[in-house]
C-alpha cells in the first residue's frame, strides 16, 4: 500500500497571512489524520514563513499516524529541531535560504561524505532518513552509498510533462529510477506537484512506491471540495 502524507505547510500560510491562529494547524494536523491521511508532513524553515518551530513541537504531540519533517540538514536548527521531536522520518532537501519552494535533488555523489555524516546522526536516533532526488541513474545509485534508507523523487518534471500530455515521456526516467531504487534495497517516496489528475498513472506505473508527500495540491482541491473529501479522493489514486 502506497501511504499519503499530507503536508499540512499550507494551513500555516493561510494562519500567517493574518495573524491569530486561525486556521489551527495543530487542528489540521488532527483533522487530516482523522480524515484518512497516512501520515503528516511538514517543511520549516528558517524564516518560519509557514511552519514554525513551535508547530512542529505541537504537531508531534497529536501524532497518530507517521510524522515526516523536511528540510535542509544544513541549517543546524533544522537538525536540532529533528533530533528534538523525533519524527518517524526527517526527508533531507537541498534548499537554500529564502527558496520559494524545493527545485532539485541532492547531488549524492559530490555531498556523499556529507549525507552520510548527516544521515548516520539521524539513523542513531532511530529516525527513517530518506533523501530528495532527481530521477537521474547516477544519483540514485549515489543514494545507495549514503546509508539513506529512502529516496523521495523530486516529480516536478513528471506533472509538467504529464500536464502537456506526454505521459509516456514524463514516466520513463521515474520507471527507471524506481527501479533502480528497487535494485539497490531503498526505499521509495515521491512528492512535488502531485494531483488528482496526474497521481493515478503514476502510482500504476511504480506500484511498489511507499508514500507520496502532497500539500499544495491538495489543500487547494480541499478548499472546492472539503478536506476530508480531498484526502479521501488523494487515497482513491493510490490504491
Amino acid at each position: 500500500m502506497t501511504k499519503l502524507s499530507v503536508n499540512i505547510n499550507k494551513f500555516a500560510t493561510l494562519r500567517n497571512a493574518r495573524g491569530g491562529n486561525n486556521p489551527d494547524v495543530v487542528k489540521a494536523a488532527i483533522n487530516v489524520q482523522r480524515f484518512g491521511a497516512d501520515g503528516v508532513t511538514v517543511h520549516p524553515r528558517p524564516d518560519e514563513r509557514h511552519i514554525r518551530y513551535e508547530d512542529v513541537r505541537q504537531v508531534k504531540k497529536i501524532i497518530t499516524t507517521e510524522f515526516n519533517i523536511e528540510g535542509n540538514c544544513r541549517e543546524q536548527s533544522f537538525v536540532d529541531l529533528v533530533l528534538e521531536t523525533k519524527p518517524t522520518q526527517v526527508t533531507l532537501v537541498p534548499d537554500v535560504i529564502g527558496q520559494l519552494t524545493s527545485d532539485h535533488g541532492w547531488d549524492t555523489i559530490k555531498n556523499k561524505d556529507y549525507l552520510m555524516e548527516m544521515i548516520a546522526i539521524f539513523k542513531k536516533e532511530g529516525i527513517r532518513v530518506s533523501i530528495f532526488v532527481d530521477p537521474v541513474m547516477e544519483m540514485i545509485n549515489g543514494a545507495s552509498e549514503t546509508g539513506a534508507d529512502r529516496i523521495e523523487l523530486y516529480t516536478e518534471s513528471y506533472a509538467k510533462q504529464y500536464a502537456m500530455g506526454n505521459k509516456q515521456q514524463a514516466i520513463t526516467d521515474y520507471v527507471d529510477a524506481a527501479k533502480r531504487a528497487k535494485e539497490l534495497g531503498l526505499g521509495l517516496n515521491a512528492g512535488h506537484d502531485l494531483d488528482l489528475h496526474n497521481l493515478k498513472f503514476f502510482k500504476q506505473n511504480i506500484p511498489w512506491l511507499d508514500e507520496v508527500s502532497i500539500g499544495h495540491a491538495l489543500i487547494c482541491d480541499a478548499i472546492y471540495l472539503g478536506l476530508e473529501n480531498a484526502v479521501q479522493l488523494y487515497k482513491r489514486q493510490l490504491q
